[in-house]
């Protein structure tokens, strides 16, 4: 009987050689396609539109608003100070902004930062894949994260879960590369742990932090004194980073960082606290599986077949350290009070990671199932777009198509962009090239999931972009109430959101008053905020309605402009 057993193992049913394996051949050329994808994805959908509800009209405001202050320090929205609004995204903008406008438009160069951070994002899970996995697996968690449901359109927007997704990504490199640098591993995570407060406050603290402190639980390798000094590193330099901003506040005003403090509600995130709202710990159950496909089943794989001992079981590295960031994120997102959908994309890059583990072991026929439904679904799609596009262009949208498309007006007539069809037509052509009929493997099957996800946020990105951009902007709405306002009084406001407040300052510079406010009682003009109004505008005693609209389809949210008098 041998002393030792050796380790079992599933041989891998395919490794890619035709795709993203480095080590094939026409290597450059199969490089070079994967950043056409990638850049493709980060760029798509950046360019030609107005800020849009809620939180890319938020941080773009107040970017615009650092501008034109030459005030970088206290985030505003419409005048008024919003300490609520983590700085560093809007600090981004801010700067690409001030570089890039003119030429560009003013939001289309504040999404440059947009870009940069999904830039970011990309290059971090895949540095941390490679470090934890090794080089030939650096392409798959990329490829993972492009086609994660999760992130579709919402990855594009101007927001502080994007900040924060970047510096989960990073914080899982600095962990990786901690096992054998561990000054430079420290030094990085307390980069992303600084990051990860300006980006969302403590709770983005926490959850930088947080599965770092608790990995010498899960094993050796993080029971050393050089992790106990990446760890020492790693919370100096956040806990600096996070101060720094903080005491500016106080420095320019006590009353600032009193303002920060309550901002920063615990209650907000941590349950069962006064004011905590109740827990839904379903609502994850609901919505993860298809938030984080196709990384979710990957991961549930991986799971049967190193739980069960194979491919070195689930003591390594390479996922400890993904699986404690996805534990407490997952965790966290559970127990929060009424969580945002937005709020879950941090656990992309982690997840990313633990997926690609064993996509080589993954059974033929089911990598075939989800390439062919990649395929089919991503096709469906693509027809269905390019159809409604074309039927819209020369009939105007027919009461279906609205009605599919939750649009409460029909007639609606594509515009032609020659610029935006080409860019579709290339799409669409490069997609049906890349999953003609080929040699199946399971990363080409990762591949072709990425590859459709792109294509149908390109064709929304291109040709549906203008009639997306009629339902989504403000600049009509700000423009009425703007003409409809009295001239030289207040306008005081009731019920209306801080992203509507922001685009209205931002198209037409209408500063609102809250109805609380003393100098309300001088304002000669109310804007009230509604919901779906069923049985018509309501009056208000004192109160004669001066104009009301929303935006275009949009039945579920209604704005009323009273003036005084009869």
């Amino acid at each position: 009987m041998p002393l030792f057993r050796a380790p079992r193992t599933v041989v891998p049913e395919s490794a890619d050689p035709d795709a993203v394996s480095p080590s094939a051949p026409f290597r450059a050329w199969k490089q070079l396609g994967l950043v056409v994808l990638c850049g493709a994805w980060v760029l798509l959908g950046l360019f030609g539109r107005d800020p849009w509800k809620t939180d890319d009209a938020i941080n773009f405001a107040v970017a615009w608003e650092m501008v034109q202050r030459q005030d970088f320090l206290i985030p505003h929205v419409a005048q008024e100070p919003a300490l609520t609004v983590a700085p560093l995204v809007p600090w981004l903008a801010a700067a690409t902004l001030t570089w890039l406008s003119p030429p560009l438009g003013a939001p289309d160069a504040g999404r440059v930062a947009v870009g940069i951070l999904l830039a970011l994002l990309l290059v971090f899970t895949g540095m941390a894949g490679r470090e934890l996995s090794g080089r030939s697996m650096r392409w798959v968690p990329i490829l993972i994260v492009v086609g994660t449901v999760g992130l579709f359109e919402r990855s594009h927007h101007l927001s502080e879960e994007l900040g924060l997704t970047v510096a989960v990504a990073l914080a899982l490199y600095a962990i990786a590369l901690a096992l054998r640098r561990p000054a430079i591993g420290g030094a990085l995570l307390g980069v992303a742990g600084g990051a990860g407060f300006l980006s969302a406050g403590c709770l983005g603290l926490a959850w930088i932090l947080a599965p770092a402190l608790i990995l010498p639980a899960f094993g050796a390798p993080w029971r050393t004194r050089a992790y106990a000094a990446t760890l020492a590193v790693g919370v100096a330099i956040a806990l600096a980073i996070a101060g720094a901003w903080p005491w500016a506040l106080y420095a320019r005003s006590p009353a600032l960082l009193d303002a920060l403090s309550a901002a920063e509600r615990l209650s907000a995130w941590v349950p069962f606290l006064p004011g905590s709202a109740p827990v839904e710990p379903r609502w994850l159950a609901k919505n993860l599986l298809w938030l984080a496909w196709p990384a979710l089943p990957l991961v549930l794989w991986m799971l049967w077949i190193r739980g069960r001992g194979f491919n070195g079981g689930l003591r390594e590295p390479g996922i400890i350290v993904p699986g404690a960031y996805a534990l407490v994120l997952l965790a966290s997102l559970a127990l929060m009070p009424d969580p945002r959908v937005i709020q879950t994309m941090p656990i992309a890059a982690p997840l990313a990671i633990l997926a690609a583990r064993e996509v080589d072991s993954l059974k033929r026929g089911h990598s075939a199932a989800l390439d062919w439904f990649g395929i089919l679904t991503f096709g469906l799609a693509a027809i269905v777009l390019w159809a409604f596009w074309i039927d819209a262009y020369v009939n105007g949208m027919s009461l279906r198509v609205a009605m599919l498309l939750r649009d409460s007006e029909t007639g609606y007539g594509t515009s032609f962009s020659l610029r935006a069809i080409l860019a579709a037509l290339s799409l669409t052509l490069l997609w049906v090239v890349l999953v003609r009929p080929a040699r199946r493997s399971n990363r080409r099957a990762i591949l072709n999931w990425a590859a459709g996800m792109t294509l149908i946020w390109g064709l929304i990105a291109t040709i549906w972009m203008p009639y997306l951009n009629t339902r989504r902007t403000y600049e009509a709405v700000a423009q009425g109430i703007a003409l409809a306002a009295p001239a030289g009084s207040c306008i005081e406001r009731r019920g209306v959101g801080a992203a509507q407040r922001a685009a209205f300052y931002y198209f037409s510079g209408i500063v609102t008053v809250p109805d609380a406010s003393p100098r309300a009682a001088d304002c000669a003009a109310l804007l009230v905020q509604y919901g779906r109004l069923a049985d018509g505008t309501p009056p208000l005693p004192g109160y004669a309605i001066a104009w009301e609209g929303g935006r275009r389809g949009d039945e579920n949210e209604r704005f009323v402009l009273y003036r005084k008098g009869p």
